[in-house]
């Protein structure tokens, strides 16, 4: 199993409009490619205006295939153009990760 964890930095003040554009434009078209999220997550202490989802795959053939698709479908490029335009977001980090063996991952 492969785990894609992201972060997102947030413009301070917008995180409550980045989670309601993504849920109304982008979760949908998202969901129908990479399936549901390990977890979607976002800061209640420490770094706030902070935000971090998983999302798992066999492998990164997997998730290469996955996310091609995802972005060829109009519904998510829409998503993206209007997350561009609203411009909430400041920063992106993604780290690829394998679970301990001793600590395994159910789905």
């Amino acid at each position: 199993m492969l785990v894609d964890v992201r972060t997102y930095q947030v413009k301070p003040g917008k995180l409550t409009q980045e989670l309601d554009l993504y849920a109304k434009h982008g979760l949908a078209a998202q969901i129908r490619h990479l399936g549901a999220p390990l977890a979607y997550l976002h800061a209640e202490s420490g770094d706030l205006n902070t935000m971090v989802h998983l999302w798992t795959f066999e492998d990164a053939a997997d998730r290469a295939c996955r996310r091609a698709s995802m972005m060829a479908d109009p519904e998510w490029l829409n998503y993206l153009k209007l997350a561009d335009e609203a411009a909430y977001l400041e920063g992106q980090r993604n780290s690829l990760m394998v679970p301990a063996s001793f600590a395994p991952i159910k789905r």
